[in-house]
């Protein structure tokens, strides 16, 4: 993720703008397939379906060296946020389905981890090749470790489901309507997490860090590990709501410790880059919470025959989040800078609690299934 606003500025002159536009495409493109996702896992055979569409996904991470114009990079990455809407709900769906109830918080959380990692270990990955490599051998990379997942998910044993008849049509077999109030306070919280995901290392050379972007992504690769001491095991004792109000409280310190950077930057690039380390670390450790806690939550108030709609419902609004943050993130950045973008995210996040706080608990606590 933050090697291809690189690749766009150099490859096709692109600016922050269009940046935006192009790589908001993929998320985009996840949000459409979402819920016509959930809706195919609830409705047929879960494995076959997740293993074609994982099949798609590491095919296109090669095709992104075809590329010869910016159009042709947008189509290429809206198909691979096709097959990624796909594959995510169905990776979430069957670890669901294999996972014994009483361990649910536990073992989602390990799962959460996973995906957590891969969002911190593999850009930090990226910036070191960037630094030695071309843009195609990053990509050629990108596709193998995509087809070693690949081999990993036809290892998974899914137990045959019992027959079961295709539920009609309607609007909460493709939404889990229970959860929108919740999905509203998630989005706010993941377009700021796009937004650093993605333009991290170009605010970094911003406010002149002294170090590698890639060591911010190691710092929140260490905090994401660190969190999974101990959410997973609270959520399955009951304290779900109160793990992810703390997990929230530390994302609004992140994204205003993030917003500082630029203003110590003044003063001390030094003095900045601690900040901007430290907020690395805690960024990881608040995220790494919250990921498999809000999946937990989507999941509780769904029935077993809306579980994939529920995750799809979850993954949308993170989705929706993440792609409206990279349009507005973008615009922002190139008019007033980054430092103003984690002050909005800030907000976003101080609004996400609020929500949460006065409706999203009170809604579960009344209406979860388990």
């Amino acid at each position: 993720m933050p090697i291809l606003p690189f690749y766009l500025a150099d490859a096709f002159s692109a600016s922050n703008t269009d940046i935006g536009s192009a790589l908001s495409s993929y998320t985009l493109a996840a949000l459409l397939m979402r819920p016509f996702s959930g809706y195919l896992m609830d409705s047929f055979s879960r494995k076959p379906l997740y293993i074609v569409a994982f099949v798609a996904y590491t095919i296109i991470f090669g095709s992104y060296i075809l590329a010869w114009c910016l159009a042709t990079f947008v189509v290429l990455r809206m198909l691979h946020g096709f097959a990624f809407g796909m594959v995510t709900v169905g990776g979430n769906t069957i670890v669901i389905d294999v996972m014994p109830s009483e361990r649910r918080g536990e073992g989602v959380g390990y799962y959460g981890i996973a995906n957590n990692m891969a969002m911190s270990v593999g850009p930090m990955i990226g910036l070191f090749l960037h630094a030695y490599h071309s843009y195609t051998f990053i990509f050629v990379c990108s596709c193998m470790v995509s087809a070693l997942g690949l081999g990993c998910a036809t290892l998974v044993r899914v137990k045959p489901r019992p027959k079961i008849s295709r539920p009609p049509l309607s609007l909460d077999r493709f939404i889990l309507t229970k959860g929108i109030v919740a999905g509203v306070s998630l989005l706010m919280l993941s377009m700021p997490y796009g937004i650093t995901t993605t333009y991290i290392a170009m605010y970094g050379d911003e406010i002149g860090s002294l170090v590698s972007s890639g060591v911010f992504f190691t710092l929140m690769a260490i905090g994401i590990a660190t969190s999974r001491i101990f959410s997973g095991k609270l959520v399955d004792k009951g304290y779900l709501t109160q793990v992810i109000k703390v997990s929230m409280l530390l994302t609004i310190v992140v994204f205003a410790m993030l917003g500082l950077c630029k203003f110590v930057s003044t003063m001390s690039a030094s003095g900045a880059t601690v900040l901007f380390l430290t907020s690395a670390l805690f960024m990881g450790i608040s995220f790494g919470i919250l990921f498999p806690a809000y999946n937990t939550l989507f999941v509780n108030l769904a029935s077993n025959n809306q579980r994939a709609t529920a995750i799809s419902t979850y993954l949308t609004s993170w989705d929706l989040g993440v792609g409206s943050g990279l349009l507005w993130g973008g615009f922002v950045s190139e008019v007033v800078g980054f430092d103003k973008v984690y002050y909005i995210g800030t907000a976003l996040s101080v609004f996400s609690l609020l929500i949460f706080i006065k409706v999203v608990e009170p809604h579960y606590l009344r209406d979860r299934v388990r």
